[in-house]
């Protein structure tokens, strides 16, 4: 397989479009450290099918798309095409047909890597046997990076082993043997699986068996039922006719009824009529009776009111009355009081007067709380009339009060029978 271009666009550090032109006779790139030279080995691997990002020398595949610089920004694809001259005619059957072979990668950021060939979108594995067939790929020992050689000294004797089957051109044939021994795994394993699942489905079956033998037990019982329910359905019909033929007896009695109670209340609407007639005047009467009875009622109320108060002032009066009572009782007491000592200061005067008749000072002394009783009891005396005075006039005005108390009771008991007599008259006019 001959490689004739390189085209690289974003891939790590040739940011812009560049083509490397693959001339005849070369073999090796080489340069000063950082030119480059990795990145043109790892960019052919990378488009042959490499998924290792270790092998990119990245944390992850999308590494390999240039990540930008303090003067240009980051790109978010890269894309490596890889030229291959087919003049030949030693390519597979699928691709034989034109003079040069196309194979693009292109990644883009978190959508992944697409592959083409010739243009027609085609899966990893495709570009992977394409080289694997020419005894190529990405792994391959004919791609010598850096210290490799070293490495290749110092292999084991698999790897010495790979390098021997790329040089006889098996390499597709152990890459296809591979991918059929997976395949032949995977149908072992479906095998398994579908030994399983037939176990499981015998069960299920066995289990359906079951419910189709309930479900024609269950149609059968269900025959029997919608049998047994035509039955009662038919009795229940003509249950329904029977009743029907009674309901209609007694829709035409209800009917006849209906007329009947029309015909009555057409007779009790022009009564109704009549007495709306006559209901105005009644109305107007009761009207005045409803007025005349509030006028007395409120005339009531203020003769119970007036009740009331001459009740009170006579019972306050009746308490003067006991007070003054209780004070003319204790005047006379104390003139009783004042009498006996009157009594008594006569005696002890005449006793002065008969053993000491020349002791005036004595009789002087003696004289004068005669006096003195004299004149308390002269002011006692006024008092008391004063008392009788005011007792009389208590007593009079009660004597008005309870004549003013009977009036108010006989005229209440007057209004009461008013009231009485419009409270018959308004139940006459209510009930006509």
């Amino acid at each position: 397989m001959k490689f004739t271009r390189l085209r690289l666009s974003g891939f790590k550090s040739f940011v812009d479009a560049t083509d490397l032109v693959i001339e005849p006779g070369l073999t090796g790139v080489i340069g000063p450290n950082g030119c480059g030279k990795s990145n043109l080995l790892e960019a052919m691997r990378w488009v042959m099918g490499e998924n290792s990002f270790k092998n990119m020398r990245g944390t992850a595949m999308e590494d390999v798309i240039f990540a930008g610089t303090t003067g240009r920004p980051s790109r978010n694809h890269a894309e490596v095409t890889l030229v291959i001259d087919n003049s030949g005619r030693t390519a597979p059957a699928a691709y034989n047909a034109l003079d040069t072979i196309e194979v693009l990668r292109r990644i883009e950021k978190d959508a992944g890597s697409s592959y083409r060939i010739n243009g027609k979108e085609v899966r990893a594995r495709d570009v992977q046997l394409l080289f694997a067939d020419a005894s190529t790929g990405s792994h391959s020992p004919a791609l010598v990076r850096q210290g490799q050689i070293g490495q290749l000294i110092a292999s084991k004797p698999i790897n010495r082993r790979r390098i021997l089957e790329e040089a006889a051109g098996i390499t597709g044939l152990y890459t296809r043997r591979h991918e059929a021994e997976l395949r032949l795994k995977a149908a072992e394993a479906n095998m398994t699986r579908m030994d399983d699942v037939m176990g499981q489905i015998e069960i299920q079956l066995a289990g359906l068996k079951r419910q189709a033998r309930q479900a024609a037990r269950y149609k059968n019982l269900s025959g029997m039922i919608r049998e047994q329910q035509s039955i009662m359905l038919h009795l229940k019909w003509q249950n329904a006719i029977t009743a029907l033929a009674t309901d209609e007896e007694r829709l035409n009695a209800s009917n006849a009824r209906v007329t009947e109670t029309s015909r009555d209340a057409v007779i009790a609407s022009k009564a109704q009529a009549d007495a709306a007639e006559t209901l105005p005047p009644l109305r107007e009467a009761e009207a005045m009776a409803a007025a005349k009875l509030h006028r007395l009622t409120v005339e009531r109320d203020q003769l119970e009111a007036e009740e009331r108060r001459a009740r009170e002032q006579a019972e306050r009066l009746a308490a003067t009355l006991r007070q003054i009572a209780q004070d003319l009782e204790r005047e006379r007491h104390l003139m009783e009081d004042t009498r006996a000592a009157l009594d008594r200061l006569s005696l002890e005067e005449a006793e002065l007067r008969g053993a000491e008749e020349g002791q005036v000072e004595a009789q002087a002394q003696a004289g004068e709380q005669v006096e003195a009783f004299r004149t308390r009891l002269e002011s006692r005396e006024r008092a008391l009339d004063d008392l009788n005075r005011d007792v009389a006039a208590l007593v009079a005005q009660r004597q008005s009060l309870q004549q003013q108390s009977q009036a108010a009771v006989s005229r209440l008991e007057r209004l009461e029978r008013q009231l009485a007599d419009l409270g018959r008259e308004r139940d006459i006019l209510t009930g006509g």
